[in-house]
């Protein structure tokens, strides 16, 4: 078998084999050979797009805490009948 370098006659730099995507592959998964610009799947393509907390204030940063809600009005109060079986059945719904 001849060299590279005899067969075009002049010297050929060869790239090593991780610059061209021989040997550890980083992804661990099936590599696409046959698309010149392949695309990530939906869940692959958000988590490696995600926005990602870089500074520590952000890092440490506690949940915000919110004041408890008002009461509710009157009209808004639910009523829990003491037993259950004597409690009203659903009303029949409107009649046009």
């Amino acid at each position: 078998m001849s060299s590279l370098s005899s067969m075009f006659g002049c010297g050929v730099v060869m790239a090593p084999p991780q610059a061209l995507g021989i040997g550890k592959r980083s992804d661990g998964g099936l590599t696409i050979v046959c698309s010149s610009r392949p695309k990530k799947k939906a869940t692959a393509h958000h988590m490696k797009t995600r926005p990602r907390k870089t500074q520590p204030w952000d890092i440490n940063r506690k949940p915000t805490v919110y004041n408890p809600l008002p009461p509710l009005p009157p009209d808004f109060t639910v009523i829990i009948p003491a037993d259950a079986s004597s409690a009203p059945a659903a009303p029949p719904p409107p009649s046009a």
